[in-house]
């Protein structure tokens, strides 16, 4: 079986992780002929290829990059492709616009997050669609996706690589100055509206009068960079507060928490929330998109509130909860289930 995977990979973030998962694990099975296109020099295209994947770049710089297009059109016709399985929209766009083939590919594309699709974008022209959680599932739907064109197949990680990276610097404590024993409230997400750190900024300052010592640090980088610092100065709270930008590895981050914390308004899965989980640390989030599928019911506050994120913070730090990953959760099962689909449709 031949497979074509494409990401633009103009970013590194969570679904660039999983891609590269899912490449990793199918370089294991014979059977399998698997190829990456992605862009030029990326983060992906060289942690692929350092995990034993074959990877193929081309210049990306836009979405809808020419370069790209000519590239997928070329890699289509020398690897002829069972499937084409894509992860991105801007992929999935230059797909649907590759020339008909008598014999066509299959197409599978995968649907990361939980925004709603427009009536006639491609996510209705595609083979299959592999959401990440139901969450995802239920908007597409909700959009006009038959619903019998979706399968929901959740993120894996890979448990023991967490924990090795874990154990790698940075200590953040020390670079803020911070006493070894000052407890942390860890989140770790880009900077964007989605992500919604905003209510994480006021969760910080409404759960200050129960546990004062209470320190949150926000990992990550993005356009909402300068609406936070306006936010954590407005609410008095830059001295609990640290927005300490991107984070390598952020599992070392993570395993220093005392809890891990997500603030989002819409989410796909939050695959980080499992990092978090192979690390034992308690998570406690937003009931947004798919993450009430993998964090438990007493440990979600409500999408926007506050007052609720902190209560539940302040409960996680003061009565740490049992923490397991759910066993279903690794690569290796992400990846069969997807090996699955392309058996089923090829």
């Amino acid at each position: 079986m031949r497979v074509l995977q494409v990401d633009s990979g103009r970013e590194w973030r969570g679904g660039q992780n999983q891609v590269r998962l899912l490449c990793r694990e199918l370089t294991k099975h014979p059977d399998v002929q698997n190829n990456l296109i992605t862009a030029f020099g990326s983060m992906l295209a060289d942690r692929a290829r350092a995990d034993g994947a074959s990877v193929i770049e081309t210049s990306w710089d836009v979405g809808l990059s020419p370069s790209a297009w000519f590239a997928l059109k070329r890699a289509i016709n020398d690897f002829q492709p069972d499937i084409v399985h894509v992860h991105d929209s801007h992929s999935l766009s230059l797909a649907l616009w590759q020339p008909k083939k008598r014999d066509p590919y299959v197409l599978i594309a995968h649907r990361r997050v939980d925004f709603h699709v427009k009536r006639r974008s491609g996510w209705h022209r595609a083979d299959r669609i592999i959401a990440v959680s139901a969450g995802v599932k239920r908007v597409l739907v909700e959009d006009g996706v038959n619903e019998r064109d979706i399968v929901v197949i959740h993120d894996g990680i890979d448990p023991d690589e967490i924990r090795a990276n874990a154990g790698q610097a940075p200590d953040i404590r020390q670079r803020l100055g911070l006493p070894a024993e000052a407890p942390l409230a860890a989140n770790a997400a880009a900077l964007v509206d989605h992500k919604d750190q905003l209510t994480l900024v006021r969760a910080a300052a409404a759960a200050r009068a129960r546990a004062p010592q209470l320190h949150w640090v926000i990992a990550g980088e993005g356009p909402l960079r300068e609406s936070l610092q306006r936010e954590i100065a407005n609410l008095h709270v830059g001295d609990i507060v640290h927005l300490v930008g991107y984070v390598e590895p952020v599992d070392a981050l993570i395993r220093e928490a005392s809890v891990f914390v997500m603030s989002s308004k819409e989410e796909g899965m939050g695959s980080v929330a499992l990092h978090a989980l192979a690390l034992e640390r308690p998570v406690v989030a937003t009931a947004a998109g798919g993450l009430p599928e993998i964090v438990p019911a007493e440990w979600l506050a409500p999408v926007g509130d506050a007052e609720a994120l902190a209560a539940k913070t302040v409960q996680a730090l003061e009565h740490p909860p049992q923490v397991t990953l759910p066993v279903r959760s690794t690569a290796k099962f992400m990846a069969e289930a997807v090996l699955a689909q392309y058996r089923l449709l090829a």
